[in-house]
């Protein structure tokens, strides 16, 4: 358990008017455990009350996790699968006295299942989204968060620079996926952070396409969004290159989209408001005339989740502060043509913004 970060969560649960908090595996969890879990069949829920020790529901396989963690014994209700789970939820919900509880969830990772076990063993208890308090306790990174990214960000970078020699006109999307993570894993990633996205000509104008049997083509402009995960922080990653050729709109939509991730770029400072980092590089592109295939936000934050707060987004008043990290990853999606994204991660500094990201941006020939 970081007692430094339970220590902040709990003055933030007190200030909020919450008698407690409880968490489900995921990035929340390990946040403030260390406890590696995900959601299965086997349900597993963390209590953080504002007035005592933490309790955990966890199954019997994994509460030595639990004990490592610091978590007294007499508030792990482990449950094995012979006699299953309902014994153990029953048993907290009355021991931490849940009935008439205000508890903050995680509204998006909560299941009907743990929802409905809780309102059986414990009722009156309401409960209120704790999303909000929880990304205004990670969003500022720490010098531990920021060293892990600065490692997965050089593992990435280290995998590209390796891939682009190997890369041949006549190799499938599929291919050159598989040979990025083989680099990704070679240079040190103990995960990838999510399935490289890799889509060559026309398949480039979908921003989440998924890598298929067709091979580069002379032409096609090639996009490829990667990341690797180090230590729990990802890097998360987009270039975009010509294979061979390109036609003149193509480097046309290239060049504008270079200057708006340089625009929002250098919008990124203290204060600013994430709308306005968002405004800066979508204006260089509506007035490039390609302001209707720019169809998603500018970027959005980076920490334990590939997606987290901030959002760069139109509309989002949010400043940025010292110790955000997020993306800037603007983009022109055109049917029939292609795409074009060029993402870089940066961390808010106490003067202006670092770029964690270092690979060039210059449109660069491969095939």
């Amino acid at each position: 358990m970081n007692a430094q970060r339970l220590q902040r969560l709990t003055t933030a649960i007190l200030e909020n008017g919450l008698d407690g908090v409880a968490l489900l595996p995921g990035a929340n969890l390990l946040y403030l455990t260390g406890i590696h879990a995900h959601l299965s069949e086997r349900p597993l829920l963390l209590f953080l009350p504002a007035d005592d020790d933490p309790a955990i529901i966890i199954p019997t396989l994994e509460a030595a996790k639990a004990e490592a963690a610091g978590i007294t014994r007499g508030r792990i209700f482990a449950w094995g699968d012979d006699e299953g789970y309902t014994g153990a939820f029953q048993q907290a919900c009355a021991h931490l006295e849940l009935s008439d509880y205000l508890l903050g969830i995680e509204a998006l990772n909560m299941r009907v299942l743990e929802w409905e076990l809780l309102q059986r063993y414990a009722p009156g208890l309401t409960t209120t989204h704790v999303e909000p308090l929880m990304a205004s306790l990670r969003m500022h990174k720490d010098e531990g968060e920021l060293a892990a990214m600065d490692r997965a960000v050089s593992a990435a970078e280290t995998a590209m620079n390796r891939l682009l020699p190997q890369i041949q006109i006549g190799q499938t999307e599929k291919q050159i996926a598989a040979l990025l993570t083989n680099e990704l894993l070679q240079a040190g990633a103990q995960a990838i952070a999510f399935g490289p996205i890799v889509s060559a000509g026309p398949n480039g104008a979908s921003p989440h396409a998924v890598p298929t049997d067709r091979p580069i083509q002379a032409g096609d402009l090639l996009v490829v969004d990667w990341g690797a995960i180090v230590d729990d922080y990802p890097a998360d990653i987009t270039r975009t290159y010509a294979v061979g050729e390109i036609n003149e709109e193509a480097r046309q939509i290239y060049q504008l989209v270079q200057e708006a991730n340089t625009r929002g770029r250098a919008a990124s400072r203290p204060g600013v408001a994430c709308g306005a980092v968002d405004q800066a590089a979508r204006t260089v592109i509506a007035n490039g005339g390609y302001g209707d295939y720019f169809i998603h936000r500018t970027g959005h934050g980076l920490g334990l989740e590939i997606h987290e707060p901030p959002y760069i987004m139109a509309g989002n008043e949010q400043r940025l502060a010292e110790g955000m990290v997020f993306t800037v990853e603007p983009g022109i999606y055109v049917p029939g043509l292609g795409g074009v994204r060029i993402e870089d991660n940066l961390v808010i500094t106490a003067g202006g913004h670092r770029s964690l990201t270092s690979l060039p941006r210059h449109l660069i020939v491969v095939g």
